[in-house]
């Protein structure tokens, strides 16, 4: 493997092991000239699926950009790369085994707000704003409402195993 730093054909494995629930291996490496250390991923080559953009062009899926997506909406947040890279491999497999040859880049985007929302809403709403063109305020102020209204709607039911109706009362 070339040293991505000095183009150095010649490095040097110094610890493998497995990720991505086995379905990877993760490499670190040495670079036996400048001594810098990279990562590497071997993985069995998957079927690779095209995205229809909206425009209608297809492209071939691109991990890299839903990452991407996925670390500016969670920039400054409590959030892990490896959460975030555990995020996208989810995701990959998901749409990978769906076998489809096309998949809309709409439905892509539906699957990351779904999965941030579950793991932070600041970074749902930054999702959510640039994925869904937030036009103006009401329309950003109105994606916070429907998320509140969730989080309201679940503090008004009644606790697991308790006789109290939606109104509270016994």
């Amino acid at each position: 493997m070339k040293c991505p730093f000095c183009e150095n054909p010649d490095t040097k494995v110094i610890d493998s092991r497995p990720t991505d629930e086995g379905q990877a291996i993760r490499r670190r490496r040495e670079c036996e000239v400048c001594g810098k250390r990279f990562t590497t991923y071997e993985k069995v080559e998957e079927v690779f699926f095209m995205v229809v953009k909206r425009d209608g062009r297809r492209e071939s899926f691109d991990r890299s950009k839903v990452l991407n997506g996925i670390i500016r909406a969670c920039e400054k947040r409590p959030i892990s790369m490896d959460v975030m890279e555990d995020m996208v491999s989810d995701i990959e497999r998901g749409l990978n085994n769906m076998m489809e040859k096309e998949i809309s880049s709409s439905f892509i985007g539906e699957i990351v707000m779904d999965k941030l929302k579950d793991l932070d809403e600041v970074a749902y709403v930054r999702f959510a704003s640039v994925y869904r063109q937030f036009k103006d305020v009401n329309t950003f102020v109105a994606e916070i409402e429907k998320l509140l209204g969730g989080a309201a709607e679940n503090d008004r039911q009644p606790a697991p195993g308790s006789k109290a109706g939606k109104n509270g009362k016994h």
